[in-house]
């Protein structure tokens, strides 16, 4: 393994050639950088899909194991709660020892527990397999965030953002379909063999040709790896001159720097202290919950109110779906470009900007420039759609560009609230509906989104104060502990 400080050099002497000579910020390919994107959003794909997978089983697994629906609730929200917790430790762990250990150790306990759960007989077990599931998946959406850091340069992420998220949003539209149709034709027991195939390609995948991304560990792609890191069959190609540079012995490591290997999930909490990575993470968990919670409640509403059957309700996520697939598309794409125009707009040439993020580029600006129109919509669809049942985002992407070499943590930190805050929103669903109806419960969500539009824009107008002061700090820091 390489040190940080061996990589640093590596950095250095790269950013010291000639301008003419200057090694590319990663050296895969962009087919190969294609190939690491199918795998990570094949992986995150399967954190949402195991969750929405389940509601159209509920009720059969309720009767197979004679417990009550709400018991099996619990399951859900179980499973919510354990996804935001498990990923802070995750994430930091891939950002010192590397992704892919990280990614395979996953996806093994993914597959575990799906066997697991396919064939046990008894609630208890459910819960606790559950529990196991969401901790082993749940981590790929921190860890594929962090793979895009590492691969890409601040003005190619949204477009990478967008290829990854194919994954995440094609979970929710595709689950409750699955779940339906294989529990009305095969059983519920089938969801779980199903995750077990599905997943156990993946893992494959993973083992096979999944490469070392990390640039703690491999820095721009070009150190060589040994053990786990390493692919069982070769992916990177790099350049004779990054391979010089790269192929340094290391150095032996020390009790402390083992000692530092270990991950701390304290470290993605402390990024919470930060007061403009909490207004995004704060604000990206209102929408998440909000989402979840619309989500949540559509098979259940659309099978009360219009007397939907199991697959009919399932069928009404596809809309969600294409308008999700649609949307990560077009932002992706309009992400790179206001990156590009800004950068224009500002004297910077956009392929010279793009290897590193500078100090004075409104970053914040460029990422939320258009926030206030998607804030509006969303607000205006989420009151929209309650009234309409009862009457018959992009912070990924800035998050990641504030905190390089930080990003699985980073990612890992916004998970926290998001799960935490969906489980606490999709366990009250539920009474509040009961209690005033689809209409005003939706209302509520809706002026929770209306109301991160001024945080967003008290971001856009502070952050860079804050970011600058927080690099002061980190700065200090590495001082002291150097």
């Amino acid at each position: 393994m390489a040190t940080e400080k061996e990589v640093a050099s590596v950095e250095e002497q790269r950013i010291a050639l000639d301008p003419a000579e200057v090694v590319p910020f990663s050296v895969f390919t962009t087919l190969q950088k294609r190939w690491i994107l199918f795998i990570t959003g094949f992986a995150g794909f399967f954190s949402p899909l195991s969750s929405f997978i389940f509601y159209p089983a509920i009720v059969p697994i309720a009767t197979g194991l004679g417990v009550t629906i709400g018991r099996i609730n619990l399951a859900i929200t179980t499973y919510l709660v354990v996804s935001g917790i498990v990923p802070a430790i995750l994430g930091n762990a891939a950002d010192k020892i590397g992704r892919r250990p990280v990614y395979i150790l996953a996806l093994l306990i993914y597959f575990v527990a799906n066997v697991g759960l396919a064939v046990q007989n008894s609630y208890p077990a459910l819960l606790v397999l559950r529990m196991l599931q969401s901790a082993g998946i749940a981590g790929t959406v921190s860890l594929g965030y962090g793979v895009i850091s590492d691969i890409a340069t601040p003005s190619e992420r949204g477009s990478c953002v967008g290829i990854f998220s194919l994954g995440l949003n094609l979970g929710p539209p595709l689950g409750p379909v699955l779940g339906g149709i294989i529990a009305a034709k095969l059983g519920w027991r089938w969801i779980f063999w199903f995750l077990v195939i599905t997943g156990g390609i993946c893992l494959f995948m993973a083992l096979l040709a999944l490469p070392e991304t990390a640039r703690a560990i491999v820095g721009d792609g070009s150190i060589p790896t040994t053990g786990i890191n390493r692919t069982l069959i070769p992916v990177s190609c790099s350049s004779s001159r990054t391979r010089d540079i790269g192929d340094k012995p290391a150095r032996n490591m020390t009790m402390k720097d083992h000692l530092a290997l270990f991950p701390n999930p304290l470290v993605s909490l402390k990024l919470l202290l930060e007061l403009d990575l909490l207004i995004l993470l704060f604000c990206n968990a209102i929408y998440y919950t909000t989402g979840a919670c619309a989500q949540t409640s559509l098979s259940s509403l659309f099978m009360q109110v219009y007397g939907y059957q199991e697959l009919q309700a399932g069928l009404t996520y596809i809309p969600f779906g294409l308008g999700a697939l649609a949307s990560v598309y077009i932002w992706g794409k309009f992400l790179d470009f206001e990156y590009a125009r800004i950068s224009r707009s500002l004297g910077y040439d956009p392929d010279e900007v793009k290897e590193k993020l500078i100090d004075d580029f409104p970053i914040e600006l460029t990422r939320l420039r258009s926030i206030s129109y998607l804030t509006t919509l969303t607000a205006a669809a989420t009151v929209g759609y309650g009234w309409t049942v009862q009457k018959q985002v992009t912070f990924g992407t800035l998050t990641t560009d504030l905190n390089p070499g930080r990003s699985s943590t980073a990612a890992a930190s916004a998970n926290i609230l998001r799960a935490l805050l969906a489980a606490g929103g999709t366990a009250a669903l539920q009474p509040i509906i009961d209690a005033v109806g689809a209409g005003w419960c939706f209302t509520i969500f809706g002026f929770l989104v209306a109301a991160c539009g001024p945080l967003l824009l008290l971001e856009i107008r502070i952050g860079p104060k804050w970011r600058e002061s927080r690099k002061n700090r980190r700065a200090e820091s590495d001082n002291v502990s150097s």
